[in-house]
């Protein structure tokens, strides 16, 4: 306790930590009121009723950081930016010049592959906000509206996401952490406490050892996510002894730490965007007059996080994409070359391509195991929800498994910060 009390006062002795701090809370606190101005024309009667028991838009609103809920001008959140850092990272496999562009050019090639995804951005966005605005509009949420009316309202959601994806890079730069994620966390933060008012409203003494089970499940998951996002397989690694004129170099020891979650909570968000996919088509046709048409929108809509088949579907997903955005973001075969280059071995394994081989099959075992953990932790609030019949999405396992993840990296980069200061 002594140790967080002195880490506490050398935060704020600091002029630098201090300033970074300071400008991570005041960028939260200009998102948190860009959250509460709303778009033109709303229908707050229809909007509440909407919204009441929604799941699909409950999930959204977790990406939009809480502005879906206000129907604000930034309603968007940081869901396009996301997509198209998506779209960017998928293109360096088929796309060699990408992937030249982003492992090989350093600083510079980052640069330029971060501009693309800011360019791909304003598309994405533009789609996405014409869907959820006729979407709303076919809802009677959205009244009155002239097509000057809904153009503007386009315009203010596009400007509206572009501004958080800028506020994010800004945290980024200038402060600490992974700005994007930040504001997530505190669209997550920011809904518990109605949440929780609304559990307490509907509160039922017959239901408490079910409130127990829930609150001990959280516990868990919590636990869980702490462990497997710490855990690392080490792989030991021995650097040749080289004689350069009269002096010796190498020969020392190390070990290359392989992370068991490689991936993150990316493979959640790629399972959303699919699953959510076929949901926002049935809310986009239910407007429609044509019977067909409507008993299409109704399967659509009907696919919904209260069926098994969803549930399957979303750990399958989930499992998946672990396996493929490790295989996207870690390259075996470059870091052999690399160890190669650098007079680096593994005791016992052949340089080249043996290497390689290696560290593909420890990759490939570890991230089966973050890869259940992530389909686990995915699909356990609909099974809690399913026993219990408590929904919560605030305090659902992606939610926590997004909040947790966002304050180890916290606390990782504010102790790397301290440390270097101490020296």
């Amino acid at each position: 306790m002594q140790k967080f009390w002195s880490k506490i006062k050398l935060i704020w002795t600091d002029s630098s930590l201090r300033r970074k701090i300071l400008f991570v809370l005041g960028a939260l606190v200009a998102f948190r009121l860009l959250s509460a101005i709303p778009i033109p024309g709303i229908n707050t009667l229809e909007l509440s009723r909407f919204l009441t028991n929604n799941q699909f838009f409950g999930i959204l609103n977790i990406f939009s950081g809480g502005g879906l809920s206000n129907l604000s001008i930034i309603m968007l959140g940081v869901g396009p930016y996301i997509t198209s850092s998506i779209i960017m990272q998928l293109l360096t496999i088929m796309v060699p010049a990408l992937k030249r562009l982003y492992h090989e050019e350093g600083d510079l090639g980052k640069k330029k592959f971060t501009q693309y995804s800011r360019i791909i951005t304003i598309p994405l966005a533009a789609i996405q906000g014409y869907s959820l605005l006729a979407i709303l509009e076919s809802q009677k949420i959205l009244v009155n509206l002239t097509a000057f009316d809904r153009i503007t309202n386009l315009i203010i959601v596009i400007a509206g996401a572009m501004l958080l994806m800028w506020i994010g890079e800004l945290m980024t730069e200038f402060g600490i952490g992974n700005g994007v994620s930040i504001l997530i966390f505190a669209g997550i933060i920011s809904r518990i406490p109605s949440e929780v008012g609304q559990l307490i409203f509907s509160f039922d003494a017959s239901q408490i050892p079910l409130f127990l089970l829930f609150i001990a499940m959280g516990a868990l998951v919590i636990a869980g996510v702490v462990v497997v996002t710490e855990a690392e397989r080490p792989i030991p690694v021995t650097y040749a002894k080289r004689v350069r004129g009269a002096k010796m170099y190498g020969g020392g020891s190390t070990y290359l730490p392989l992370r068991v979650n490689q991936a993150g909570v990316i493979p959640i968000i790629f399972a959303l965007s699919i699953l959510l996919f076929p949901q926002m088509i049935g809310n986009f046709l239910a407007g429609s007059g044509n019977a067909i048409v409507l008993k299409i929108s109704h399967a659509l809509v009907s696919f919904s996080q209260t069926t098994w088949l969803y549930s399957v579907l979303y750990f399958v997903l989930v499992f998946l994409f672990t396996y493929f955005y490790t295989a996207v973001t870690f390259d075996p075969e470059a870091l052999s070359t690399n160890l190669q280059k650098n007079g680096a071995f593994i005791p016992g394994i052949r340089p080249g391509t043996s290497t390689s081989l290696y560290i593909s099959k420890v990759l490939n075992r570890i991230t089966m195991m973050g890869a259940l953990f992530l389909g686990i932790i995915a699909v356990l609030p609909l099974i809690m929800r399913a026993v219990t019949g408590i929904s919560a999405i605030a305090l659902g396992g992606t939610a926590l498994l997004i909040v947790v993840s966002v304050v180890l990296d916290l606390i990782k980069k504010v102790d790397a910060q301290i440390s270097m200061r101490e020296y």
